[in-house]
């Protein structure tokens, strides 16, 4: 017996969308599958891994545990969301000091960044790698990841726009 579909209606990158979902699809599978954005990438659909994060109404989450229809009426940005005509800072910062090799991780490594800077515009080392400490990269060895987002405080702070 199939399951009954539920209407989820809410604000993505700025566009309302209404899409019908299975009670138990996961907000990843329902960004990626329903709605083809799929910068936002599956890991490990345990919550270890932060490849999933999105802001939800501003605060970054992993969307592999959260329910699509729980975001009902919620406001989500995903990476494909962050940036208008020009990168976005943190995006910015992480291509220019090198915060990436595969990719993988990086779009829940920049969502959690720019939550991060939101927060404390100003963050130390210690404090950076503490907020990023649920995101794993397999490939970086997260120093150049740390660079970034002291580089990318810095420019927020010089009055760069986002």
């Amino acid at each position: 017996m199939e399951e009954p579909k539920l209407t989820v209606s809410l604000t993505v990158n700025g566009m309302a969308v209404s899409r019908e979902a299975e009670p138990r699809t996961l907000l990843v599978h329902f960004l990626r599958e329903t709605l083809g954005l799929t910068g936002t990438h599956v890991g490990c659909d345990t919550s270890q891994c932060g490849a999933c994060v999105v802001h939800l109404n501003g605060a970054s989450v992993k969307s592999c545990t959260m329910l699509a229809v729980q975001v009902h009426g919620a406001k989500v940005t995903t990476i494909e969301g962050l940036a208008t005509d020009d990168l976005h800072p943190v995006q910015e910062a992480f291509r220019e000091h090198h915060g990436l090799q595969c990719g993988y991780c990086t779009p829940g490594m920049v969502m959690s960044s720019v939550d991060l800077l939101r927060r404390n515009p100003n963050p130390t080392e210690a404090e950076v790698r503490h907020w990023l400490d649920g995101n794993i990269c397999r490939c970086t060895g997260y120093h150049n990841i740390v660079k970034a987002v002291q580089a990318a405080a810095a420019l927020l702070s010089s009055g760069a726009t986002r």
